[in-house]
């Protein structure tokens, strides 16, 4: 695990300030490897990687990159890992490959040397992004993992290509330092929260999209980040695998659930591999139960997990995870996220995500990756569980709009949308007794007018997204912002798909990876961990695609198949109880202890001084929080992220 670099250079300014430039943007990631630093320029002095290093497999100099294939053919800078490498080792051993060392980046580059780019690719298993030069087709070829763990960066300029893990890195070089904010990319952050691949905060700057690959000249620049997104090839695609799950679906539940059983501990067994310290986060939620679980079932000694204790009680999961953890027999560890010490960490965000991030978990996430890096050096985590086994409570929510928007006139979802407050208070107490179970919490007062809004939406996907969304109407927000279009939006969604499905798909193709694994990624490489997350392996996403649909959703509890797999190791008093959220208090923080920097980060003054955003409905939203009228905490916070993101790395600047 690590930190990746490096450019291609067209203006040919000398291998003296190209060394420079190097060293500089492979710097700016030093949080990401703290174990080791190093560079490497062809000699043309055309082309430069650089990669900072966190020891975890081979920690001998033979591990160290950037790294050299056995013909010299190809250098690469690797960040991630292959899981079940040494079989792919013993294949390539068969073929007539030697080892130098016993590193994963090894194997692989002798993968490549073996088979090709995209069939060496097609062969590993792991979380990874590379860039690999090949001297004798003169171009650098890009890759990401199937799921999107591990990110890479591409800038594209007349002078230069630079790449980096993150964006800080690229910011370091001449090229890109006065990179202006993509205002089309920023109206989709205030819908989702994030920046959607393959946009990125910056013009002429992209992301790679997941389970693709793409070459480069050294030769001749792309004409424009449009021009080399043309030329990504994918790998491995999440379309197929829905598709190819529907096909191929096992008919018995119990022979479902075996599989899945044996998959996930091979899975985890794979991820226990390191030359260094093992733990796990857990909170008492049922996908890092199991994951905790598995790693005690399989492991020899105790394993060390960690989690977070809030003191707000709803937010708190402290006391069953601890339960859960002296269950199990792991050697357990809290922190607690005093409201001081949790508010002390938004002042950090920017560096963490140096591009605008506004999942509020992103702060808890950042306090336990700090506690576990005290002890080890890699952690297994849950991700996973909701996107393919029906976990988030919007889904059943979801099914229960659909519902009523088959049975409410369209007249009575019109009056709904314009009648006073007071109205629509008195309906929602009036209609207590005969909600729906799933929109128990949902049919307040305060909620009906925004559910009126959602049932006038007659597509389901359409309504989803717009359930999903921070602002409904973003383009109204940021100023000359437009929407593009992105994984969320495209109609390409496998025909065999369910209501639930669908869903399902679409967050594994947008909100998994541009917001689940950001955070993650982040939080935890900023301070030197690495995160591992068995249920992403897509040797059990391909299973769960096949699952019967009862094993994968359910509208009474969510995630049937990982309630029912982890009853085979914990007693039922650990599975029932209903799951708090691995967030924080963000309206409560906003009317109370955040209040006064809110007020000024959030004044007419402030935002009409940049002139990115509309002052207007966003003061609005302020003063109807503050009142009381209506919890607009998570829409604000996306903008209070935004502006302190822009204080950071724009103005600042």
């Amino acid at each position: 695990m690590c930190g990746i670099a490096g450019l291609i250079d067209y203006s040919q300014q000398g291998s003296h300030e190209l060394a420079r430039t190097l060293t500089r943007i492979t710097d700016a990631l030093a949080h990401r490897g703290p174990d080791a630093s190093a560079t490497w320029l062809d000699r043309e002095g055309r082309v430069g990687l650089g990669h900072r290093r966190l020891s975890i497999i081979d920690l001998s100099p033979a591990g160290a990159q950037p790294m050299h294939s056995s013909s010299g053919r190809y250098s690469i800078v690797f960040n991630g890992e292959i899981y079940g490498f040494l079989s792919l080792r013993s294949e390539l051993e068969e073929r007539g490959s030697r080892f130098r060392g016993h590193s994963d980046t090894e194997v692989l580059l002798e993968a490549i040397e073996t088979y090709g780019v995209e069939s060496a690719l097609r062969r590993c298993n792991g979380m990874f992004a590379f860039a690999l030069y090949d001297s004798a087709a003169r171009q650098i070829i890009f890759a990401r993992d199937r799921i999107g763990k591990k990110p890479l960066y591409i800038g594209v300029s007349r002078s230069a290509v630079a790449f980096g893990s993150e964006l800080k890195s690229i910011k370091a070089h001449q090229a890109f330092q006065s990179a202006e904010v993509d205002r089309d990319a920023l109206t989709l952050f205030f819908r989702h929260g994030y920046v959607p691949t393959p946009y990125s905060i910056y013009r002429g700057i992209f992301k790679l999209p997941h389970g693709s690959w793409l070459s480069l000249s050294v030769d001749a620049p792309p004409a424009s980040t449009s021009a080399a997104l043309a030329g990504v090839k994918s790998y491995w695609d999440a379309f197929d695998a829905a598709e190819q799950g529907a096909a191929q679906r096992i008919e018995s539940p119990d022979e479902a659930l075996d599989e899945l059983d044996e998959a996930l501990k091979r899975a985890v067994s794979e991820r226990l591999v390191s030359d260094v310290p093992v733990g796990a986060l857990l909170s008492s939620g049922v996908d890092s139960s199991l994951i905790s679980a598995v790693m005690q079932e399989v492991s020899t000694s105790p394993v060390k997990t960690y989690t977070v204790r809030f003191l707000e009680e709803q937010y708190n999961e402290a006391d069953l995870a601890s339960a859960i953890a002296k269950q199990l027999g792991t050697d357990h560890t809290e922190i607690t996220a005093e409201p001081d010490t949790a508010l002390h960490l938004v002042d950090e965000l920017p560096d963490v995500y140096d591009e605008p991030f506004a999942d509020p978990s992103q702060i808890p996430t950042l306090l336990v990756s700090k506690l576990a890096r005290r002890t080890v050096t890699v952690a297994l985590s849950g991700d996973g569980g909701d996107e393919f086994f029906g976990g988030y409570k919007r889904y059943r929510q979801m099914i229960a709009f659909d519902r009523l928007a088959n049975k409410t006139p369209a007249l009575a979802l019109r009056a709904a949308k314009h009648a006073p407050q007071w109205a629509l208070e008195f309906a929602a107490a009036a209609g207590r007794q005969v909600r729906p179970s799933s929109l128990q919490d949902e049919l307040t007062g305060k909620r009906l007018r925004r559910l009126a809004e959602l049932l006038e939406i007659q597509d389901p996907d359409d309504r989803y997204l717009d359930f999903r969304s921070l602002w409904s109407d973003p383009a109204g927000v940021v100023i000359g912002g437009v929407e593009l279009p992105t994984a969320m939006t495209s109609k390409r969604k496998p025909a065999c798909l369910n209501a639930v499905d669908r869903m399902m798909y679409s967050d594994m193709v947008d909100y998994l990876p541009d917001d689940i694994l950001v955070k993650m990624d982040r939080a935890s490489m900023s301070v030197g961990l690495e995160m591992r997350a068995p249920l992403l392996d897509y040797r059990f996403i391909e299973l769960a695609w096949r699952a019967p649909r009862s094993l994968c959703f359910s509208e009474a509890k969510g995630k049937p198949a990982l309630r029912k797999l982890l009853s085979r190791r914990l007693p039922e008093q650990f599975i029932s109880v209903p799951k708090r959220g691995f967030g924080v208090p963000v309206n409560a923080w906003l009317r109370g202890p955040l209040r006064a920097w809110a007020e000024e980060m959030l004044s007419p003054a402030r935002l009409e001084r940049d002139g990115i955003l509309r002052a207007e409905p966003i003061v609005s939203r302020w003063k109807a929080h503050i009142a009381g009228d209506r919890d607009w905490g998570p829409q604000l916070w996306a903008v209070l992220m935004f502006n302190l993101w822009h204080d950071r790395w724009v103005r600042s600047g």
